[in-house]
This record gives C-alpha cells, sequence and structure tokens, in this order.
C-alpha cells in the first residue's frame, strides 16, 4: 500500500511484482523474469517498481543462511540479475524501486549497500482505528 500511496502522490503507475516470481528451477528463467519486470518497467517510466517479498531471491549467499553455504547457480543468477539491473549500466532512470520484506536480516550485503534498498522504513502493525482506516482506503 505504501509504494500504491508512493505512486499515486508522484502521479505515476506502479508496478507490482513479487520476489517469489523470480525463483525458477528451470537455469536461466529466473534472471530472464527479472529482465521482463525492468524492461516493463523502463516502458512505463517515470514509475514505481514495488517487489514484495524480496527475501524469496535476495537471500544472503553468505553462510548462516544458506544451509549449504552458498545459493545455487541459478539462484545466484537471478541475484545477480536484480543487482544489475538496479545500478550500473544497466540502471533505469525515472524508475524508483520499493521493496519489503519481513526479513531484513537475511538479505544480501550486495542488496542493502547505498544505493540499492538502503533505507529501511518500518511499518508496524495497525492498531484497531489503523485497520478500519486501512479497509476504507483499501475497499
Amino acid at each position: 500500500m505504501l509504494a500504491k500511496a508512493t505512486a499515486a502522490e508522484a502521479g505515476v503507475p506502479c508496478i507490482y511484482c513479487s520476489g517469489s516470481d523470480f525463483v525458477e528451477l528451470y537455469v536461466g528463467m529466473g534472471a530472464k523474469r527479472v529482465r521482463g519486470v525492468f524492461d516493463k518497467a523502463a516502458k512505463a517510466s517515470p514509475c514505481v517498481l514495488f517487489v514484495d517479498e524480496l527475501d524469496a531471491v535476495g537471500k544472503s549467499r553468505e553462510k548462516p543462511f544458506r544451509i549449504d553455504g552458498g545459493g545455487s547457480d541459478e539462484s545466484d543468477r537471478t541475484l545477480n540479475q536484480l543487482l544489475a539491473s538496479m545500478d550500473g549500466l544497466e540502471a533505469l532512470e525515472g524508475v524508483v524501486v520499493v521493496a519489503a520484506t519481513n526479513r531484513y536480516d537475511v538479505l544480501d550485503p550486495a542488496l542493502t549497500r547505498p544505493g540499492r534498498f538502503d533505507r529501511i522504513v518500518r511499518v508496524e502493525l495497525p492498531d484497531a482505528e489503523g485497520r478500519e482506516k486501512i479497509m476504507k482506503v483499501s475497499g
């Protein structure tokens, strides 16, 4: 809702995707899906690109968050594509990328370095009055 509200305030579209949308068993498909959503955002620019469940694609490649000490080649490729799409030569002008996770502590350090997801906004559970207001806005 925060990403949608941000986009609405700026008068731009909000593109939604989930980190789990990028998790794929087949080689190359996760990275291809990342490229696809960033291409869609580039065409809609200026816009807000919201990635929900960032931890699904952005878990740390270091111990202790990976049992085997590292990710699969496919998960690494997908994460690397996400990182490349956010900056460097493939950076998108006019696209603000916002993400949500309940597990900030397990994110790969490359995702949380300056210029990427380097701001944390904690959203606490609403009280009864807050829930009522949310229902009025989203209903």
